[in-house]
């Protein structure tokens, strides 16, 4: 039987309330905040998917990929030269140069071709792999030491995720060339997630997508011009909502709180988060694409919020306090 739409907000309201209490051991401390701002990121990103899936549809990836860092990048300018910010030095351009190359350029293209040809709860996955992903690039990058605790609840969380959705999508389908991309699209994103992060304690949070978003125009802005050059492109409104959705929300206004959250860290434990993004994402599917949604969706639901409580609560060693 279909699970009426009209008891999802309890249900996931009862699935919060569970992660509150399973993932917030110390409440009111800064380790809450971070976790705090780490889920306002996922929930703002968990419309990513389903609102890609909407503007392929009638949009080009590359103009997708491209054209909304264009506008996430002109509001940047806006918003760095109303705050009066001071231009990064030397090597955090370089830094900034490699955020730019995961978050900006990387997952959104990597996604955007992938999801031509793959449905969004399959493209879930991405999201279920990040976490495991991001840690690893925390462990090599923020030189951080989750503890053996840490570990087993990241792997059981990504196991279950990828259990969950191939429950709920119908199965995974097998190998495609989609997922290669998809792929793709977890490295680049875990590499700039845990350098925007370490750099996010240096120079701010929302500071650092911006700067990156303004590093990446002169390539963002060639390219985007070079394709509407024949011709404004043609669309609906549904793809252009979805189209500004993630320029204004998806690349610019979900990193304020994702990196934040990731600067106050330890980044291992606060990317755990993500777990429960493709549960989100698989239920906006359903209602905004008219993807499958039934009871297992509920409970797979609570499976990975519960794999992702004990993995917010294990023992991550940092490498420095968070500022």
């Amino acid at each position: 039987h279909r699970m009426n739409v009209e008891l999802m907000p309890p249900l996931m309201f009862g699935g919060l309330v569970i992660f509150l209490l399973f993932g917030f051991p110390v409440a009111f401390s800064l380790a809450a905040v971070g976790l705090f701002f780490g889920f306002l990121g996922v929930l703002i990103f968990s419309f990513t998917l389903p609102m890609t899936r909407i503007s392929v549809a009638e949009l080009a990836p590359l103009f997708i990929s491209n054209g909304r860092a264009v506008v996430a990048g002109t509001l940047a300018i806006a918003v760095l030269a109303f705050a009066r910010q001071r231009f990064p030095r030397g090597r955090q351009w370089l830094r900034l140069a490699v955020v730019a190359g995961g978050v900006i350029f990387g997952f959104p293209l990597f996604t955007s071709f992938a999801l031509q040809t793959v449905p969004s709860a399959h493209g879930a996955v991405v999201i279920g792999l990040l976490p495991a992903a991001t840690a690893v690039a925390a462990v090599i990058r923020g030189k951080e030491r989750p503890s053996l605790t840490f570990w087993l609840a990241s792997g059981a969380g990504v196991l279950s995720v990828v259990a969950f959705v191939a429950i709920a999508g119908g199965g995974l389908g097998g190998l495609r060339p989609g997922d290669l991309l998809l792929l793709g699209a977890v490295v680049t994103a875990a590499i700039g997630y845990a350098e925007g992060a370490l750099l996010a304690r240096e120079i701010g949070s929302w500071q650092t997508i911006c700067w990156a978003l303004v590093l990446a125009l002169p390539v963002t802005v060639t390219i985007t011009a070079v394709l509407v050059a024949p011709g404004w492109p043609q669309a609906g409104a549904p793809a252009w909502i979805g189209f500004g959705y993630m320029s204004l929300f998806s690349m610019f206004l979900g990193f304020f709180a994702w990196y934040r959250g990731l600067a106050i860290g330890p980044i291992a434990r606060v990317s755990q988060i993500q777990l429960v993004q493709p549960v989100l994402t698989i239920v906006w599917s359903a209602l905004l694409v008219g993807e499958a949604l039934d009871w297992t969706v509920w409970v797979g639901a609570v499976v990975v919020i519960l794999f992702a409580a004990l993995a917010v609560r294990a023992r991550v060693r940092a490498a420095r306090a968070a500022a």
